[in-house]
């Protein structure tokens, strides 16, 4: 089969799950479960960087450079968590504006 623009097509095993579409591929984690480790990851990741925050401003041992590293990745964290959300809101309304 020739790949359209460039773009080859799925192997089988990444296209579909085995066992259909709720299966889960490869014996890997339901989406459910990723999305709340993820938020867990998120949470955890702004946690320490406050603690970073209070810590540097406190007097405590800290270095500037690696509590504004903490801050950023905390930061880059949560807006993509934020547009994961975006995203899945929007094809919720979409599913939701369905006619069937």
């Amino acid at each position: 089969m020739n790949p359209i623009g460039g773009i080859s097509p799925l192997p089988p095993s990444v296209a579909a799950p085995p066992g259909g579409p709720g299966a889960v591929a490869g014996g890997g984690k339901p989406f459910e479960q990723f999305l709340l480790d993820s938020i867990h990851q998120v949470n955890a990741m702004q946690q320490d960087a406050d603690r970073a925050v209070e810590s540097l401003f406190t007097g405590g041992e800290a270095n500037p450079a690696e509590v504004l590293t903490a801050v950023q990745k905390a930061d880059v964290a949560f807006r993509m968590m934020l547009q994961v959300r975006n995203k899945m809101v929007q094809a919720f309304e979409e599913i939701q504006n369905l006619r069937i």
